[in-house]
């Protein structure tokens, strides 16, 4: 693996610390990442936060969706705030995978950050997944004002999977007539089941994310035999929805890693809401793999973290409290 890609000297020391993600036994890759992120959120140093939860109806017919609040303490409203959606191959993960980040950013932004419980593939495929976090984002402008929130300062952020169901919720969003999202801030985002570009194609040994675990991911949320199939829904893969079917999106930061098989089709996208007319920021982090935010301490990491801050801070309209930037759960 290491010889045939060239990674960063601090990403590549670190690789042997990186759990692998294994999909085809979920029941343990899903309780190994309970225990994992337990430990992780217990130790947390949460003091200038107040960190709660809220209940919001569901899709209809579907049970009421869990979102995880982080609000600074003391900090008045209105405030604006970032609708977070977690990755995990649509088959894993859970709000409190992000927890040192969206304590991160609810303290650097002084925001209200708002994490939503999305139902999980294979179990729950595609759209129940998509569907409760557009019945999150619908419960947290319905309650904006209970919350101290500014409805037309709401920004989305996602990571891989979460970032295509960022991306597939500002579509569905526009389509429906709102909720109004002001900014769309795409990390690593899973677009295309095609995985047709050469990333995709090449990328079979990557740490974290291979070729293998993208399609065991697409299959578990669109079910088995539709994935590169003619009926898959933009909502769904956006990169289906083509130039033309992007028009009027809110404004996008995409960030892409260098030996990721979701690296092409993350740039494909920019491209095209460029071409749409939608306004776009590309930025491709050298020397990266699929996850390497979790190797907080490489200067390469820190710096795209500074920018994903900043890129925030911008979107929301805001001069938050400019502190040193730390880690970026991805």
């Amino acid at each position: 693996m290491g010889p045939r890609h060239r990674f960063d000297p601090e990403l590549a020391a670190a690789l042997p610390l990186i759990p692998e993600v294994e999909l085809l036994d979920l029941d343990a890759a899903r309780a190994s990442q309970a225990a994992q992120v337990a430990a992780a959120v217990a130790a947390a140093d949460t003091s200038g936060v107040d960190v709660a939860e809220i209940g919001v109806p569901g899709p209809a017919g579907a049970p009421g969706v869990r979102l995880r609040l982080y609000r600074p303490h003391g900090v008045r409203g209105p405030l604006p705030a970032v609708y977070a959606i977690h990755g995990g191959g649509f088959m894993l993960g859970s709000p409190e995978v992000d927890h040192d980040w969206n304590l991160l950013l609810c303290r650097r932004l002084g925001a209200l950050v708002a994490s939503v419980d999305y139902r999980l593939a294979p179990e729950h495929p595609f759209p129940a997944p998509l569907e409760d976090c557009y019945a999150g984002l619908r419960g947290l402008v319905e309650r904006a004002g209970e919350l101290g929130v500014a409805p037309e300062r709401i920004a989305l952020w996602g990571d891989s999977a979460g970032a295509g169901l960022a991306a597939g919720l500002a579509l569905l969003a526009r389509d429906r007539g709102g909720p109004a999202v002001c900014f769309q801030h795409l990390c690593s985002p899973a677009l295309d089941d095609r995985l047709s570009t050469p990333s995709a194609r090449r990328f079979t040994d990557t740490p974290v994310w291979n070729r293998r675990n993208a399609a065991i991911s697409w299959d578990a949320y669109l079910g088995h035999g539709v994935r590169g199939t003619a009926d898959v829904s933009p909502y769904a893969a956006p990169a289906r929805a083509g130039v033309i079917g992007l028009a009027g999106l809110p404004p996008a930061y995409v960030s892409v890693m260098e030996f990721d098989p979701l690296r092409d089709e993350g740039i494909d996208y920019a491209r095209a809401l460029l071409a749409a007319g939608v306004s776009a920021e590309l930025h491709l982090i050298p020397g990266t793999f699929h996850g390497a935010w979790a190797v907080e301490h490489a200067a390469v990491i820190r710096r795209a973290t500074a920018e994903a801050v900043e890129v925030l801070r911008g979107a929301l309209g805001g001069s938050g409290p400019v502190e040193p930037v730390g880690p970026v759960r991805g």
